[in-house]
């Protein structure tokens, strides 16, 4: 059978398991498929699906869904095809976003491109009868009576089971681990987490000769988790990119893009040689035959806005080495004059969209980022999220915490340890001459260190890109899901995969930074006109 409940680390702080690991223990196990259902969420949904088509592993992508008003009610919601994922991720966005989302509404509604399994009666009476639904089954020691209560009340009402193990780390031994993290979420010590706040003991990664002893006696339940695989079948399509659309109305977008290209070509040589002219043919050409015309129109378009209400504004990187970049003044270096090669910047080698960096003054950036907000839609537009993760001070710093040690104690420590990953912790003194005498071979450090290294690279929480902004050519939640940035009440909305999942989505990324040093300039210049 399948596991169908799986919450990895990207749950932010609720499941302990590395999306690697998942991978590599399905493999070890010959698992075929395997579901990830992070909580509320899909944080890592697009890495995992990556990197089991990789190992060649079916991925089946989904999220455990909670009532606001009662976290102990949720369904399990898994997407069938590309329709289901999309139907996904706009339930987590009502999720996050809409204070008076309801659950039970959801479970009303009809679904045709989704499943829904949950172990709760009081969901299993008001699903819709047309959605696809199963009874979760759970039958761990501690969950016995439940279980036995739930299979005799969904053979009175004939409702299919389907057998699950919800698993939040991979050997028994992580539990401690488990305990630890929550600990950590829930700013409190380890001791003080009570057993509610905890999953059990047993929702960890089982061989499938044990799921087939747990669930022996009921075939049926195994049988059904087999068929939801096999009917779930997502194809994200990671290698094609979904590029947005530049609104030019009737007109030819090449012969658009050619013309500007060339006005731009006039304007900045006086004299216009044939190697100059036959630079820029090419370099069309690239883009063109590289589909990436949308995009440098959009880029345009920013930058012309940007000069309409007189901003400073400047693009930067390999972008330099391109002639049509410099003609439609993304750009203010000379191509030509400077002998740079254009293939440094696009080739066609190359597959993934180009990357066009434009700097804004601090203080205008925002209004630009509005302007594109307003010109391509709020359905369309988001900025990028970032995921930031434990290194060596956080971890040491929040396990140490976690064990009640004081934060004076922890200063005394922490400011000794240099930058470096948390998972070098337990080796600081061999790998580090100045933390040579540190201490961490005593009590209670050597413990702090321990686990502190098995925290590293976890997700600590959410936060914005600092300049990353996605512009998709339907709405955004047809391909992934938004939520409110850390301070929901700035308004603003981000994608809850980051900027590695946006590209392995094949959405295209537009960089618009935040400069202080042309907030400067600026200001400089306003000051020299007085």
């Amino acid at each position: 059978m399948i596991p169908l409940h799986v919450h990895t680390n990207h749950s932010l702080l609720q499941g302990t398991i590395k999306i690697d690991e998942l991978i590599k223990e399905c493999k070890k196990n010959n698992i075929s498929s395997i579901a990830v259902t992070d909580y509320n969420a899909m944080y890592g949904l697009i890495q995992f699906g990556k990197k089991a088509i990789e190992a060649e592993i079916k991925p089946i992508y989904g999220a455990q869904i909670d009532e606001p008003k009662n976290q102990n009610l949720y369904v399990i919601i898994l997407a069938k095809n590309k329709e289901g994922y999309s139907d996904l991720c706009k339930i987590i966005t009502q999720r996050k976003l809409n204070d008076d989302f309801s659950l039970n509404a959801i479970l009303k509604s009809i679904w045709k491109n989704l499943i829904f399994i949950t172990p709760k009666i009081e969901f299993l009476g008001i699903i819709n009868k047309q959605n696809s639904f199963y009874s979760e089954i759970i039958p761990t020691t501690s969950n016995k009576k439940n279980a036995l209560k739930l299979y005799e009340y969904s053979n009175q009402n004939k409702i299919p089971i389907v057998a699950s193990n919800p698993i939040y780390f991979l050997n028994k031994a992580d539990f401690n681990l488990h305990k630890l993290v929550t600990a950590i979420c829930l700013n409190k010590t380890i001791n003080s987490v009570t057993e509610k706040e905890l999953v059990d003991e047993e929702y960890y990664f089982k061989s499938q000769s044990e799921l087939k002893k747990l669930f022996g006696k009921i075939p049926e339940a195994i049988a059904n988790a087999n068929k939801i695989a096999e009917e779930c079948d997502v194809n994200l399509e990671f290698e094609k990119y979904k590029y947005p659309q530049y609104p030019i109305g009737n007109q030819n977008k090449v012969e658009y893009l050619n013309s500007i290209s060339f006005k731009g070509l006039q304007k900045r040589y006086k004299i216009i040689d044939n190697k100059i002219k036959t630079r820029l043919e090419y370099e069309l050409s690239v883009i063109n035959e590289l589909n990436f015309v949308d995009y440098f129109l959009i880029v345009w378009d920013i930058v012309q806005e940007a000069k309409k209400r007189g901003m400073l504004t400047i693009g930067r990187g390999s972008a330099a080495n391109s002639l049509v970049a410099y003609c439609l003044e993304l750009t203010q270096v000379d191509p030509i004059k400077l002998n740079l090669y254009f293939e440094r910047f696009l080739n066609k080698a190359r597959s993934s969209p180009p990357d066009v960096d434009l700097d804004f003054s601090w203080k205008e950036r925002d209004e630009i980022v509005k302007y594109v907000f307003d010109k391509y839609g709020y359905e369309k537009v988001a900025m990028i999220s970032t995921i930031i993760t434990f290194r060596a001070r956080s971890a040491f710093r929040e396990v140490a915490k976690a064990y009640g040690i004081s934060d004076r104690e922890i200063s005394k420590f922490s400011k000794k340890i240099p930058w470096t990953s948390a998972a070098n912790l337990t080796k600081i003194s061999q790998l580090f001459p100045e933390s040579r005498n540190i201490g961490f071979d005593k009590e209670p450090w050597k413990t702090v260190t321990e686990f502190a290294s098995k925290i590293a690279n976890f997700p600590r929480h959410l936060s914005i890109h600092p300049s990353g902004i996605v512009i998709t050519p339907n709405k955004i939640t047809d391909y992934c899901a938004l939520e409110y940035a850390k301070n929901k009440g700035l308004g603003l909305i981000i994608t809850q995969p980051d900027m590695y999942s946006i590209e392995d989505l094949g959405l295209v990324k537009i960089d618009l930074l935040s400069q202080r040093s042309l907030g400067v300039l600026r200001d400089t210049m306003e000051v020299i006109n007085k």
